[in-house]
């Protein structure tokens, strides 16, 4: 999901060389078609509408929840994995429930589906207070590229999955059975609102303490920001987020797992991004925290920060599909090059990839990482191999243009290396990396084994300390996200492709669903 994409399409015409800030549009996927996938299974004769060897057989109903409204049965959905009771939900949540998990029964968002209702720039009266609980093993489904899950301001998530069983959020072909690894864009995707500060104000304004924005695409009102840094607006853990980013409007798409003015008392971990047709996730503005993030076969970036985030993330891997994606890492808020607070990012402990094969994927961003105008980047411990692709592009923009430090970060790229754009030159941007210093190395040969995990010339590179960037972060003096074959912080919860193979025992191939 892009800034102001429909406003700005004339200007990235015309400034392609010098960035046109975070409107940059990105491949915005197939629009929600798909290639059907026919598993060419034959009906099992005891129930000729599941395919042979299903094992669900659907739920006698939908349960009772706390809001008036309930939960609508509607009927049951077959694919090759059996047949589910399907349960819609309300348009709007006004009480707090909890999703159960029921054996043979799917959540489905049948449209955009509000938490609670937005009570404001402030904490006060007109809150709801409503959380929507979601039980570990819950698998919820969009019914239509529109539908996606809206938390408000004052309202919180509490979707809390476990190693074995995680909480799925997927789309009606990824039921039906119809995905191919390459299917994308089916429909919204999750997005959390808070009252943190944000910058790009589309009311208000920073300097009156004001600043409000609104979710892009958003037919009514789906308002985000404020001045609590430390405002919640609740948890996920151990959750997929599959085939997300359908377009809303022109040229807005949304992504898996999208963070609108977050505080920092909202818990992100382990959250997986599968085939977002956009980023795998972004970050407007805000305070937000993530741990153990997988974003795998994202069509644009895999991580975007902007307008004005204050973010923290550690263990991360991002891996892009080939011939597909742009930037792994994109860092801004171009345009408002005056507002505070500047987007700033701390990463530590990432692997990030694009194919070693095929096309390169770096589409309008111009390298596998760009950190542009009024934004602050620190990269530790991290790997970028990405050898067909120049490595860092940096555009420099206004009175204190984009920062980098890097510690402990080892490069693979193709010969160019660094692109500097705007008051940047490639050789600044190779002197702001400061390869051959702090243990960086643009030159590094990778030695990974089974795509991701680290092997001899990563366990041979010295890294750092990264709580010295705040609490936020814990011990791991190693580069990359998977340190050895012991380190399995990824598996269990995640799901599987031909882009990534996080092993077995998990939820099994990402284009079908789990049975128990």
């Amino acid at each position: 999901m892009k800034l102001s994409k429909n406003l700005l399409v004339v200007g990235c015409a015309a400034l392609a060389l010098a960035g046109c800030g975070a409107d940059d549009i990105s491949s915005p996927g197939n629009g929600g078609n798909v290639t059907i996938n026919n598993p060419g299974t034959p009906s099992n004769p005891s129930n000729p509408g599941t395919p042979s060897g299903a094992t669900v057989t659907p739920a006698s109903g939908c349960p009772t929840i706390a809001d008036p409204q309930g939960l609508t049965d509607a009927g049951t959905i077959t694919g090759p994995t059996g047949t589910w009771r399907v349960c819609n939900l309300p348009a709007r949540i006004n009480r707090s429930i909890t999703l159960t998990k029921v054996p043979g029964l799917l959540y489905q968002l049948p449209g955009r589906v509000d938490v609670g209702t937005d009570g404001g720039f402030t904490a006060s009266s007109a809150d709801t207070n409503v959380t929507l609980t979601i039980e570990p093993g819950v698998i919820v489904f969009g019914g239509s590229g529109v539908s996606w899950l809206a938390v408000n301001r004052g309202n919180k998530i509490n979707a809390v999955g476990t190693a074995t069983q995680p909480i799925i959020f997927t789309s009606r072909d990824n039921v039906l059975g119809l995905n191919t690894d390459t299917s994308q864009g089916q429909w919204g995707g999750v997005v959390l609102m808070g009252r943190a500060r944000v910058t790009d104000c589309t009311t208000g304004s920073v300097a009156a303490g004001t600043c409000e924005r609104q979710t892009e695409g958003a037919a009514d009102p789906a308002r985000f920001g404020g001045n609590n840094d430390a405002d919640s607006s609740g948890r996920m853990s151990y959750v997929q987020i599959r085939y997300s980013g359908y377009v809303l409007g022109a040229n807005v798409e949304l992504q898996s797992l999208t963070t609108e003015g977050v505080g920092s008392g909202t818990v992100l971990d382990h959250i997986m991004s599968f085939n977002s047709s956009d980023d795998g996730s972004e970050h407007f503005g805000g305070s937000p925290t993530m741990k153990y993030y997988v974003a795998v076969g994202a069509d644009d970036d895999s991580l975007d920060v902007d307008t004005g985030a204050q973010m923290n993330v550690q263990y991360g891997l991002l891996i892009q599909r080939p011939g597909a994606g742009d930037a792994l890492l994109e860092i801004d808020s171009n345009g408002f090059e005056t507002d505070t607070p500047r987007t700033k990012l701390q990463i530590s402990n990432f692997t990030m990839l694009q194919p070693q094969v095929s096309s390169n994927n770096e589409a309008n961003d111009q390298a596998s990482v760009l950190f542009r105008g009024n934004s602050d980047v620190t990269l530790v411990n991290s790997l970028l191999i990405t050898p067909n692709n120049e490595c860092i592009r940096m555009n420099g923009s206004g009175a204190t243009p984009a920062t980098l430090t890097a510690r402990s970060v080892l490069l693979s790229c193709n010969a160019t290396k660094y692109v500097g754009t705007g008051s940047y030159t490639a050789a600044q941007v190779g002197a702001a990396f400061g390869s051959g210093q702090n243990n960086n190395n643009d030159a590094f040969t990778a030695t990974l084994a089974s795509t991701f995990v680290n092997g001899a010339n990563e366990a041979a590179a010295l890294g750092i300390d990264p709580t010295t960037l705040g609490a936020a972060f814990s011990a791991a003096t190693y580069v990359g996200a998977v340190r050895n074959s012991s380190d399995t912080w990824y598996a269990g919860w995640t799901c599987n492709s031909s882009t990534a193979n996080f092993g077995t025992g998990n939820t099994g191939a990402c284009t079908s669903l789990p049975t128990s």
